[in-house]
C-alpha cells in the first residue's frame, strides 16, 4: 500500500489554491481601510483551511467525496458572497446579473464527477 502523497497534495493544494484569492482580497480590503471586512474574509479563509484539512478523504476513507467536499463548497460560495459584499459592487467581481453568477456552477462539476468515489476505492 502506498502513501498516495500526490493525491494528498492535490487535495490540500488544489483546494487551498481555490481560496488564495480570499487572502489577496482581504489584504486589499484592509489596505482600503476596512478592517472588519478584511477580518471576516480572513475568518472565512481560516474556516476553509480547517475544513480542507478536517474533511480530507484519507481521514474518512469510507465516506464519499461528495460528502467531504460539500462543506468546503459551502465555504467557497460563502467566500464569493463575502467578496461581493467586501467590494460593495458585484460588477467589480465580474458578476453583472444572474446569468454571469450562474457561470460559477461549473465549479461544482467535481461534486458530480468524483462525488461517488471514496478514498478507499483507490487502494485496489
Amino acid at each position: 500500500m502506498t502513501t498516495r502523497s500526490g493525491e494528498k497534495l492535490g487535495w490540500v493544494l488544489g483546494w487551498s489554491g481555490g481560496f488564495v484569492w480570499v487572502l489577496i482580497l482581504s489584504v486589499i480590503v484592509l489596505a482600503q481601510g476596512e478592517p472588519e471586512r478584511a477580518a471576516l474574509g480572513l475568518a472565512i479563509l481560516g474556516a476553509a483551511v480547517t475544513s480542507i484539512l478536517l474533511f480530507a478523504p484519507w481521514r474518512y476513507p469510507a465516506v464519499s467525496y461528495r460528502r467531504l467536499m460539500t462543506p468546503i463548497y459551502i465555504l467557497f460560495f460563502t467566500a464569493v458572497a463575502w467578496g461581493v459584499w467586501a467590494l460593495g459592487d458585484a460588477r467589480q467581481m465580474g458578476i453583472t446579473g444572474w446569468w454571469s453568477a450562474s457561470l460559477l456552477l461549473p465549479l461544482t462539476i467535481p461534486l458530480w464527477v468524483l462525488g461517488g468515489r471514496r478514498w478507499q476505492d483507490g487502494d485496489v
